[in-house]
């Protein structure tokens, strides 16, 4: 394909989604026909010149249907307007094969609706060129893609970057006002040596110069502030512009998927109205993609539940065809993408009696939030029957683990006055979030400030005892509420914990999602900031309730923790393991090297260890713990090592350990995030007593070893 062609072809998949999408809005907003006649009449000409006769037919089609009601009353009937749907998601469905260098589905169906509607005989589309893919190569081979970007972007960009190299110049004047100080600095000193060496070094000039010298520090420290103010705050501008300039319209991702949805609901004879709202909100191309697949399983889920037969409607006073929604939305720092539908709503009967037959819930009253809450758990579904709309059967756990991934959240409600809404919350940036950070133990951990509700300083005298359990009420809204309130620690490692009480007074984040709310208590409130969230590969916590991780200033890493998990483990009943007490004696005085380069995994591994009693001894790597081990200041029962470590490695650690006639009997569990089964035969032909891979670590399967071990 030739250069041309193709950058015709990636500038016509931007073209006719413009057009496109601005034709719908003009059909639902009734708006001016004029506008809708001259963009069908563009995109014609813009099929012509990139060769897809099938695309022209289809336009030439819409717009002798617009002229029509042009020359007409400028109305539109049902059956036109279902004839003009069928036509542009015919367009789409053409480009969006164009683009990926498929074959072209049919449009003979959607070309006859047209010709019908116009009293024309029906025809055959017209023969279609092969698919070519419309992405540009690059020379590595690699395809480009081709954004919108909005020249106001680009203008504001330029001058931001022409406010900082400004401000990066005036620091040029500062460099010089320094070496002044360090002149003034330097003839002080000369002063000073010719007074202690008994020269004549008058007061008078010497006094002259150290005023000269602190007035031009004094200055030079207010103007060094004042600039470094102005730098980060140019600084800033341009990265916030940056960041605008990479961002993609919605529109970009969800352009088609109104289409895809009718053409689902067509194959299952179902009538359908989709609307898609928000497409000029504008995200990060990577997160788009990313909301896809869950938004598509949410139109499906909605057109399987939602859509009613038409008497029923009219009996209910609903117009004739169900109505989906989908809109993308921004709410501060927040992206946020619901889909509503203006079915029955949820049935929350038939939801109950699935959850008890699931063996999630027991009988008895339930709130609609807790059961709405259901429908997000593995394999729940109510459908009858498993088909494309149904999901297969694989239920909106699907959606719930695509907001975990996005570090967002996911929630039901019933819809106002009928129908059902379910909203995906998630930040704009997966890389940068607002965080509550609090210290819990010897750790910090850091919680999504989109699920803490507030942060608390409650009195001791205010904490009741109900059913046993610490609680809390709390004014929410006007009214009292009743919240459990439950160390972090014991949430985190399932043991039990005293509630963390300093001056009579216990801090806590109150957290929440989808209506369900939890005091999670902790030793110190830090602070609330944007942070830059990464990825924590072999975290020792469940991974379900681990999002990422941060950095502090002073290096030290503190994981982010989903709130949605910590209120799924209390609220599904799971039961912190009891503090050893029978054994604890024991236990007590057990002391565990934990052997491994990560600070990370060192920190959870201590944190999990000394919940349960142990005392704790750390070495970064196998040739410091051999030290430890062989200097005799502490008496070790057990070993805790990594295998991938600097200087020694784990089985280079163990094989010493077993060839040393002092430690031989030491038990030492392998820790890894390697588990090829030969590595696990070396490890345990070695001598390890146990080889943990850290991929299904699981912290009670390493109490449970360690207890066996001891």
């Amino acid at each position: 394909m030739s250069d041309i062609r193709q950058q015709l072809l990636a500038a016509f998949e931007v073209e006719h989604r413009e057009h496109i999408e601005a034709i719908r809005r003009l059909l639902a907003a009734g708006g001016d026909l004029k506008e809708a006649f001259r963009r069908v009449h563009s995109l014609k000409g813009a099929a012509r010149a990139v060769d897809m006769p099938v695309i022209e037919e289809l336009s030439h089609r819409l717009e002798a249907i617009f002229q029509r009601a042009m020359d007409g009353d400028g109305q539109f009937d049902r059956d036109t307007l279902k004839a003009i749907e069928f036509g542009l998601d015919a367009v789409e469905g053409q480009a969006a094969a164009l683009k990926l260098g498929r074959k072209a589905p049919s449009a003979d169906a959607a070309l006859n609706s047209l010709a019908r509607n116009l009293g024309l005989a029906e025809t055959a589309a017209p023969a279609q060129a092969p698919a070519e893919p419309a992405d540009v190569q690059a020379e590595d081979g690699e395809a480009l893609t081709y954004l919108r970007i909005d020249a106001s972007e680009v203008e504001a960009l330029s001058a931001a970057a022409l406010a900082l190299s400004a401000e990066l110049q005036s620091h040029a004047t500062l460099r010089a006002t320094l070496r002044q100080i360090h002149g003034d600095a330097r003839d002080l000193g000369r002063l000073w040596e010719r007074a202690r060496g008994g020269g004549a070094a008058p007061a008078l000039e010497f006094d002259v110069a150290l005023r000269r010298l602190l007035r031009d520090l004094g200055g030079f420290t207010q103007r060094k502030a004042r600039a470094d103010w102005a730098l980060d705050q140019q600084a800033r501008e341009v990265r916030d512009h940056a960041e605008r300039l990479v961002l993609t319209p919605a529109e970009e991702v969800f352009g088609g998927i109104a289409a895809m949805t009718r053409d689902l609901a067509r194959e299952d004879g179902l009538d359908v109205e989709v609307v898609v709202e928000g497409l000029d909100v504008r995200a990060d191309r990577a997160l788009l993609q990313a909301l896809k697949d869950p938004a598509l399983h949410l139109l499906r889920n909605a057109v399987s539940h939602g859509v009613e037969p038409a008497k029923a409607r009219k009996a209910k006073g609903k117009p004739p065809v169900t109505t989906i929604t989908l809109t993308v939305a921004a709410r501060g720092d927040r992206l946020e993408l619901s889909v509503r539908d203006d079915g029955p709503g949820p049935d929350l009967e038939r939801i109950a009696v699935a959850a008890v037959e699931r063996g999630l819930i027991g009988p008895g009253p339930h709130t609609p939030e807790q059961l709405l809450a259901l429908v997000f758990e593995q394999g729940f579904t109510t459908a009858e029957t498993v088909d494309r709309l149904s999901g297969r059967g694989a239920g909106l756990s699907v959606v719930a683990d695509a907001a975990r991934r996005l570090h967002g959240s996911v929630h039901m409600q019933a819809g106002e006055p009928w129908g059902a809404l379910v909203t995906l919350s998630l930040p704009f940036s997966a890389s940068r979030q607002t965080v509550a950070l609090a210290d819990s133990g010897d750790a910090v951990y850091a919680v999504p400030a989109s699920g803490v509700e507030r942060l608390l300083r409650l009195n001791r005298r205010d904490i009741e005892m109900l059913d046993g359990r610490a609680s809390v009420r709390i004014a929410i809204a006007g009214e009292d509420v009743v919240v459990p309130l439950v160390p972090l620690s014991s949430l985190i490692y399932l043991t039990t914990a005293p509630l963390p009480v300093e001056a009579d007074a216990v801090k806590a984040l109150l957290i929440q999602s989808g209506g369900r709310r939890l005091a999670v208590a902790v030793d110190s409130l830090r602070d609330v900031r944007s942070m830059l969230v990464s990825e924590t590969p072999g975290s020792l916590l469940d991974p379900t309730l681990v999002t990422g991780g941060v950095l502090l200033e002073d290096e030290t890493p503190a994981l982010v923790l989903d709130p949605e998990a910590l209120i799924r483990r209390w609220t599904e009943g799971g039961r912190p393991m009891a503090a050893a007490e029978a054994e604890g004696e024991a236990a007590a005085v057990r002391t565990i090297l934990v052997v491994d380069d990560s600070i990370t995994t060192r920190t959870l591994e201590k944190s999990i260890l000394e919940a349960q009693g142990y005392r704790v001894v750390l070495s970064v790597d196998g040739l410091d713990a051999l030290e430890k081990l062989r200097s005799g200041g502490d008496v070790f029962d057990l070993v805790v090592a990594d295998v991938e470590m600097p200087r020694m490695d784990g089985f280079s650690l163990l094989q010493a350990i077993k060839a040393d006639a002092a430690l031989s009997v030491l038990p030492v569990i392998l820790m890894t995030s390697r588990q090829d089964p030969e590595d696990v035969r070396r490890g345990l032909t070695l001598g390890a007593g146990a080889y943990i891979t850290k991929q299904k670590f699981d912290q009670r399967e390493l109490l449970a070893t360690i207890g066996q071990l001891l």
